[in-house]
């Protein structure tokens, strides 16, 4: 209607007019034309007076929120807009979707799209890639993955990241996606689990991976160095996969080598990579883990902020509990470990192997000391049926069920489910874990699946980060405890990992943002889950949109899967980003 007015003379609108006023019919026509054009565009959607955090860490506004489409245009006063769908906000925080920096959801987002325990909670974008990745895989690699799937079984409809990306989208899913390339996924694919240093040649073939993964879509490459044939590689080997990475603007980001004994070792590491790669670099859930390593967080900070002022872009994030969980191999000797699954269960079957293994897993700082001891470690994951009446029991239990050595426990429970099995450890700090929330360059990931209590997430238990990391920060760091200001822990949710990510339009409620949304009741928003029940959904969060469609209303999800894949910054193609 403004177009066609724009090219009408004023004396051919006026001239008719002038003829009929009396009658008023086109008077009323004209003020009604004038008036649809003032009112501006019909929105898809306004939320009305609510507390806009818009990501950026500056205090919130009371605002009307516009969306067409899938992006935000217009943030202000639309009292008289028109609308298909309005929400009011009163008194309720209105800010940018949040982003789960460590995602495990890859295999649960094949089996339930909803990602409900994560969307529930205000999370929008899952990242993925700690270390492994969903590709590049080989048929040797898709036949190992085949072989290790657990309570959710899939056939393997990829080859190459890009690839496993677009086939989650496919199936519908609620939150965006995204992922790193693993470091040790393009290691096993030149190598396979060869505990030697890749030559010239397969290291060149090594960094084309990377790059090929860069160009579908990577957000960089990752790596996690306690877990085999991770821990084979060298520093130089992980500075040539982070430079191939940085060549087209990505990340390198690592569950770093060592986070008890060799912390400070380990972190020095990460900064030499950064520094000699060039590439900005994240520490995957930052932690001092064990009693002894409590006390090193101060230096750790000391060596991370020296490095931000040399220039380096050094940055972290965490989960908001201070237990960790990984499976029984983290306890035990990287040599019993060397080739895989296969080889470790066969090592382990060697009476002498064994005496060797148990011995060094009493030493001083290693096997299960860094969490107290057995009765530090809970049984949360199997993949036999035989065996899954000992999730919930700690391996303390298991082993006077059994009347053997918790060692000897350990490697029997692995051999006989043919897994590393899932298991919590307690060996961390509480203050730690306060301390870390209140660092301005450590943003939040859950490093968990994003599940729901029902179908075959019911056969294995799990961490309550899976249900309760982002909520549980703003429960009881922001709101109970006070250790970080709201608009200050929304920023680093949101804006912090975006910009580390290299991504536009995310992050940010502003103009031309996508408009990835979550409406928040701030005073009573709450994690409900617990470790010794985990499956509880967080409380608080009433709507979330993503990309402009509503997937949680009033705290129910709605079935709505409008999940894309967020692009990293050396993407060839078209980009969603």
């Amino acid at each position: 209607m403004r177009r066609h007015l724009s090219v009408l003379r004023p004396s051919r609108l006026w001239e008719p007019l002038a003829a009929t006023w009396r009658r008023g019919s086109a008077l009323a026509t004209v003020l009604s034309v004038l008036s649809a054009c003032s009112r501006g565009p019909t929105y898809d959607l306004v939320i009305r007076h609510g507390t806009v955090y818009d990501g950026s860490g500056q205090p919130p506004v009371t605002a009307d929120i516009g969306v067409i489409g899938d992006s935000i245009v217009t943030i202000g006063d639309l009292s008289g807009a028109r609308a298909r769908q309005k929400l009011d906000a009163t008194g309720l925080a209105v800010a940018p979707g949040f982003i789960n920096m460590l995602s495990w959801a890859n295999v649960a987002l094949i089996a339930d799209g909803r990602s409900q325990s994560d969307i529930r909670q205000g999370v929008t974008l899952e990242v993925f890639g700690e270390g492994s990745s969903m590709g590049p895989w080989n048929d040797s690699m898709k036949a190992e993955d085949r072989s290790q799937q657990g309570d959710i079984k899939y056939d393997i409809q990829w080859s190459t990241l890009g690839e496993f990306l677009d086939y989650l989208v496919s199936r519908g899913i609620s939150p965006n996606v995204a992922s790193f390339v693993g470091a040790t996924t393009v290691r096993e694919y030149v190598l396979g689990h060869a505990s030697r240093a890749p030559d010239s040649t397969e290291l060149a073939q090594m960094q084309g991976l990377v790059r090929q993964a860069m160009q579908e879509g990577a957000l960089g490459v990752g790596s996690s160095l306690i877990y085999e044939p991770a821990f084979y590689a060298s520093t130089d080997e992980l500075v040539a996969l982070a430079a191939a990475a940085h060549e087209s603007g990505g990340l390198y980001i690592s569950h770093i080598r060592n986070e008890n004994d060799s912390l400070l070792e380990a972190v020095t590491e990460l900064i030499t990579i950064a520094r000699r790669s060039g590439a900005p670099a994240e520490i995957y859930h930052l932690k001092a883990a064990g009693r002894p390593n409590w006390g090193k967080l101060d230096s750790l900070i000391v060596l991370v902020t020296a490095a931000q002022a040399e220039g380096l872009r050094i940055t972290a994030d965490m989960y908001t509990y201070p237990a960790s969980a990984t499976g029984l191999d983290a306890a035990m000797p990287a040599w019993v470990r060397e080739g895989g699954l296969r080889q470790w269960e066969a090592r382990m079957k060697d009476p002498a192997v064994r005496r060797r293994v148990i011995a060094e897993m009493r030493r001083p700082g290693q096997g299960f000391s860094g969490a107290g001891g057995p009765q530090g470690v809970l049984l949360t994951g199997f993949k036999q049926d035989s065996l899954k009446y000992l999730t919930g029991k700690t391996l303390a239990q298991v082993a006077a069920m059994r009347g053997r050595p918790a060692e000897e426990t350990a490697m029997d429970l692995v051999i006989q489910d043919d897994s590393r099995i899932d298991c919590i450890y307690f060996t961390m700090s509480e203050d730690n874990v306060r301390r870390e929330t209140t660092l301005p360059w450590v943003s939040f990931g859950s490093d968990a699946e994003s599940s729901a209590p029902e179908g075959a997430f019911l056969l294995s238990s799990t961490h309550p980060r899976a249900y309760g990391n982002f909520s549980r920060l703003l429960a009881k760091y922001v709101r109970d405890e006070k250790a970080v200001p709201l608009e200050e822990a929304i920023r680093r949710l949101s804006d912090l990992p975006a910009t580390n990510l290299g991504l536009s339009r995310r992050g940010v409620l502003k103009p031309g943002s996508y408009a990835d949304i979550v409406v928040f009741d701030a005073a009573t928003i709450q994690d409900h889950a617990t470790f010794e029940k985990p499956m509880q959904y967080a409380t608080g969060v009433r709507d979330v949109f993503v990309n402009g469609v509503q997937v949680i209303r009033n705290g129910e999800h709605t079935d709505a899967r409008p999940g894309r894949v967020v692009r990293g910054p050396g993407y060839t193609g078209k980009s969603s980003r």
